[in-house]
């Protein structure tokens, strides 16, 4: 009897290492997958790293909505290199094998990331909030100290939030499940080839959704309306035109990311609806951090403008040499 029961515990702790699917079967796409996903990675450093090197360079983008701007930027180059490097790496070798450590690893530091961006985008609200509905005590309540204060709390609340449901998840055994239905190590898939006790970690995640979605997205959405009910008491068109461009491209990329993020985690995960999961997820995980930087570019007078200046400089430099 206590030797079955001494082989059932190798079986439970055997699985040190799992299979990532990714998009299924698709071998012979391999050199086509990995250019496109290289070209995407590729776009969404330099145009992040872009927009952070434009904000510390010039010296009339050092406001608080831009300080913010850059902060969101070098979190979402964080936030993809994450996934896409194992993933081109998986596409060269042909390896998609992650091992249990590796796997918790990654699904640490993407939910930290997720994690203090849902806080970012909070603040960016209320940024534009007080700019817009109190524009006469902007520059107290958005000061530098304030700013900084509240990047610093999106990144350590993220991380407290997330540690500990690492922990819980480190503590969980497998046994003979290790194929995970995902391109990245994400909570759910990992959580559903637990052969232990789930629930202390399920219950973490309910909290920690909780604590981190919940009232970002409350703060986020609370700001949003009182901008818009006073941008519609703005008399003129010219006015109000003016007043939505100062926080439309903000708002483009919130609904976005929370529009995804929700389908995610409230459609199923099992059945039809497991392909469907992995659109979204690669909608708000790959997509939107390579889109933000022209998302806030193209639709930012400033942002175009610094952009132009700088380019041309470097031409002239570089002609002139």
């Amino acid at each position: 009897m206590q030797g079955e029961e001494n082989s059932e515990e190798q079986n439970r702790t055997a699985i040190t290492s799992f299979i990532i699917l990714g998009f299924g079967n698709v071998e012979d796409l391999n050199v086509l997958l990995f250019l496109l996903f290289l070209a995407i990675y590729l776009v969404t450093l330099l145009g992040n790293l872009l927009i952070v090197v434009l904000v510390m360079a010039e010296q009339h983008l050092h406001t608080p909505m831009y300080f913010f701007l850059a902060n969101l930027s070098f979190l979402e180059s964080c936030y993809t290199s994450t996934i896409l490097p194992r993933m081109l790496a998986s596409f060269v070798t042909g390896d998609k094998t992650i091992s249990l450590s590796g796997c918790i690893l990654q699904m640490h530091f993407f939910s930290v990331l997720a994690a203090a961006e849902c806080y970012l985008l909070a603040a960016m609200s209320y940024d534009r909030y007080v700019a817009i509905c109190k524009p006469l005590h902007y520059t107290t309540l958005m000061n530098e100290k304030v700013c900084v204060l509240l990047v610093a709390l999106s990144w350590m609340v993220g991380l407290l939030l997330i540690t500990i449901l690492t922990y819980l998840l480190s503590q969980l055994k497998f046994c003979n499940q290790y194929t995970i239905n995902h391109f990245f190590c994400d909570f759910t898939p990992i959580v559903q080839l637990s052969c232990s006790d789930t629930q202390p970690a399920e219950i973490a995640v309910f909290i920690t959704s909780s604590i981190g979605i919940l009232p970002t997205f409350l703060i986020t959405v609370t700001s949003y309306a009182f901008i818009i009910t006073a941008i519609l008491k703005i008399p003129s068109s010219t006015g109000r035109q003016k007043a939505f461009s100062t926080c439309s491209s903000h708002l483009t990329v919130v609904s976005i990311f929370y529009g995804s993020l929700m389908a995610v985690y409230v459609f199923p995960t099992t059945g039809k609806f497991q392909d469907l999961n992995k659109v979204f997820s690669f909608l708000y995980t790959v997509l939107t951090p390579m889109a933000n930087p022209f998302i806030y570019s193209l639709r930012n007078k400033e942002v175009r403008n610094s952009l132009r200046k700088n380019i041309v400089s470097v031409i002239g430099f570089c002609w002139n040499a």
